[in-house]
């Protein structure tokens, strides 16, 4: 029986069962006893947005043929360059764990939908469909499952003016109201988001803040813009892709209700912190976190993991920092990674290791010494988290890089010695010799798709990959031309620097 607390999933408590066990029979039911006027298919395009498709709903057999059979779409528009439009016709088909009713439209009920081939088959070159095919083989290959979170990091841009509480430049960091103003719109996102997916951790004040943005953008011009961060709870990697996309939309949707803007642009202005994505990983089996051992240490499958994203890692950057701007927000001393190394505790690394109750998880017990009642948790919650994605980010592709990198180190030789060789300890920037011997991530677009068409094969090998999305990937950030834009930059006034890198951080305001 689902227990019916304030954001348990509505579908959930009214069919009285998990949402993985719902079937098309529960769908209809629904449809019936809700009104429902119209089912809505989302998908993820190219560019990470959810597209919709919206099905009116006129009696039980076509809502049954809908639900059964999903629906026609044009593969070549939503895929532009991956597929032939002489054979491009997709089935989305809908998945009814995904299944939520609309917080925008009340008549409607939604779902998350895959993309099917003329055949039945998993189009093998939509991102989310080789996000799935990458975790099935993982399974297959480790006996792990991979598990994931997204930490979501992106700007409220609103009307400035005079206020009698106001917030500081880069100190916003956990800052509540009345300093930070968005918090009710933040919590309408969390409640939407929590009661679809049922995996939302928390949501916070970020550390950007900008009182005026400067911009040429009438958009964004004079606004004033606070940074916040959403962050979800680990679920099956295939899954986080979905869930991704689906926040994103929630975010935008909610701010755009509420007559603001929400952004998730690498960098918005030179001095403030930029949005990252970040992404805990944590590995699996029978329903418990495999990455400690009895004494609390990191076991030989984490140190093999974090040896797999090591070795992956700066083609790893081709889908988490696909434009420009992305390179403005990875600079050292920003608590944003340059170089690839791993430490515990330490935002300055690529890989950190962060704390995870390994010692023990019922500290509450040391601040209230006269709750008695014990309290164990045996699942385990350590994980590990890659720091240099950005809002850019290809999510799913990056995701399935992820896997990939993640199968990689517990299948091939030579990683403990890896993993030993990168660990680093401190402040990796103050460290300049051990820099040296650090490699570092790349510092643009254009050389992110030289070393991803050099290492191609790391990705295409397994047939995960088709070579298609690979070349596509490589045109999207060739297309930036952005290898030399540091020198072009600073041989300009400063007035006219300034300008430049705005227009450059602005252009992307909406791109993914």
């Amino acid at each position: 029986m689902t227990e019916s607390f304030a954001l348990a999933n509505p579908l959930a408590l009214l069919l009285d069962k998990d949402r993985h066990d719902f079937t098309r029979a529960d769908m209809l039911k629904v449809v019936k006893e809700k009104g429902i006027e119209r089912l809505t298919f989302h998908y993820t395009s190219l560019d990470g947005k959810l597209r919709e498709l919206k099905l009116p709903v006129s009696g039980h057999d076509q809502a049954e043929r809908i639900l059964a059979s999903g629906e026609r779409v044009d593969g070549s528009s939503l895929f532009p360059g991956l597929v032939d439009p002489a054979s491009s016709d997709l089935y989305v088909v809908p998945s009814y764990a995904t299944a939520f009713l609309s917080p925008f439209d009340s008549s409607s009920l939604n779902f998350i939908c895959r993309f099917l081939d003329q055949d039945g088959d998993l189009a093998p070159f939509t991102p989310d469909n080789i996000l799935t095919i990458a975790h099935k083989r993982f399974q297959e290959r480790t006996g792990f499952e991979l598990h994931s979170l997204g930490e979501l990091e992106f700007f409220l841009v609103r009307e400035g003016g005079p206020e009698n509480f106001s917030a500081f430049r880069q100190v916003g960091y956990h800052a509540s109201s009345p300093f930070f103003k968005c918090g009710d719109e933040v919590n309408e996102m969390v409640r939407y988001l929590t009661q679809i997916t049922g995996a939302v951790k928390y949501a916070h004040a970020e550390v950007g803040y900008i009182d005026s943005v400067r911009s040429n953008l009438p958009l964004l011009s004079g606004r004033r813009a606070e940074q916040h961060e959403i962050e979800l709870l680990t679920r099956p990697i295939e899954e986080m892709g979905d869930f991704i996309g689906l926040a994103r939309w929630i975010i935008r949707n909610v701010a755009h209700r509420n007559g603001m803007l929400a952004t998730f642009a690498p960098k918005i202005e030179e001095g403030v912190a930029g949005n990252g994505l970040h992404f805990h990983l944590e590995l699996v089996k029978d329903g418990q976190n495999q990455m400690t051992t009895p004494d609390g240490s990191l076991s030989v499958e984490a140190l093999e993991l974090i040896a797999g994203l090591v070795h992956y890692a700066s083609t790893l950057s081709a889908f988490g920092n696909t434009v420009a701007s992305s390179f403005l927000r990875l600079v050292p001393n920003q608590e944003a990674p340059t170089r690839i190394c791993w430490s515990y505790n330490n935002r300055s690394a690529l890989i950190r290791v962060p704390l995870g109750w390994s010692g023990r998880s019922d500290l509450a017990s040391i601040v209230n010494p006269g709750d008695s009642d014990e309290y164990v948790d045996s699942r385990g919650r350590q994980t590990v988290e890659i720091r240099s994605p950005d809002g850019s980010a290809s999510f799913h592709l990056l995701l399935a890089g992820i896997t990939t990198a993640a199968e990689y180190g517990l299948t091939a030789d030579g990683m403990l010695e890896l993993a030993a060789k990168t660990n680093v300890e401190g402040n990796v920037f103050s460290d300049k010799k051990r820099m040296k011997h650090l490699e570092a991530l790349p510092a643009s677009c254009v050389q992110c798709a030289r070393l991803l068409d050099q290492r191609r094969e790391m990705y295409e090998e397994f047939g995960v990959f088709p070579k298609t999305v690979i070349d596509h990937q490589i045109q999207l950030l060739l297309s930036e031309n952005d290898e030399h834009l540091n020198k072009e930059f600073s041989r300009l006034p400063a007035e006219e620097r300034l300008m430049a890198t705005r227009e450059l951080m602005h252009k992307d305001i909406h791109r993914h």
